[in-house]
């Protein structure tokens, strides 16, 4: 091959793995989203007492360090299921307080739902046509996760009024920039595993959804 025909082959290449990440991990998001949705349903059905906070962040955080040491093998497939599902489960006993408190709260969960893929398809769909470089984002970003996490945890000792709606607001914002950032990584190369883009998406859209779901709760006057 000519030297030309190289410098015009490797960009080429380049797309084409670009594209097949994009293609795979929306694929696989899709698939661990209606999991998630079932391994709730199941734990409506079921009728299972909401778990500690603290317990769901551990098993999560175990399972994103699974998920992440198998993600180049066909073992994180599986990790990612589970991973999902069980983030699905736990939100199954938070729906059924939902509808249980709430007289509208089929209502509220649709429309946080709803709301979360408008977000979702709006931002990810702005990237993917306008192909802007959202990555110069990822230590703001970073930064802002570790607070909301520190922030979030203190909140479980420190009832302050109103500190729950503020770190809700802050964890639309942040997730809703993390949806720029991470769809970016993958347009641009900057991510090439589709498994661990698919997770990084799926949080994403997690917490939004949780976080509007509490913010409209609180608008409707029963939080």
């Amino acid at each position: 091959m000519k030297p030309d025909e190289l410098l015009i082959a490797q960009p080429h290449a380049a797309i084409l793995s670009t594209n097949k990440v994009l293609r795979n991990t929306y694929m696989l998001l899709s698939m661990t989203l209606l999991f998630s949705a079932a391994m709730a349903a199941v734990a409506m059905a079921l009728n299972i007492p909401a778990l500690h906070p603290l317990l769901v962040f551990g098993g999560a955080i175990g399972l994103l360090l699974l998920t992440n040491a198998c993600r180049n093998s066909t073992a994180g497939l599986g990790c990612v299921f589970l991973f999902t599902g069980f983030m699905g489960f736990t939100l199954g006993p938070m729906l059924n307080l939902y509808l249980y408190y709430f007289a509208n709260g089929t209502q509220l969960i649709l429309t946080a739902l709803g709301g979360t893929g408008v977000i979702f398809l709006a931002l990810s769909g702005y990237v993917l046509t306008s192909r802007k470089d959202f990555t110069f984002m990822g230590g703001f970003l970073f930064v802002g996760v570790l607070v909301l996490i520190l922030a979030s945890l203190a909140a479980l000792f420190l009832p302050i009024p109103g500190l729950q709606l503020a770190l809700s607001c802050m964890a639309i914002l942040i997730f809703s920039g993390l949806i720029l950032y991470d769809t970016s990584r993958i347009i641009h190369g900057g991510e090439t595993n589709y498994i661990m883009a698919t997770v990084a998406l799926y949080l994403d859209i997690y917490n939004i959804f949780v976080n509007l779901l509490h913010l409209f709760g609180a608008f409707a006057g029963d939080d």
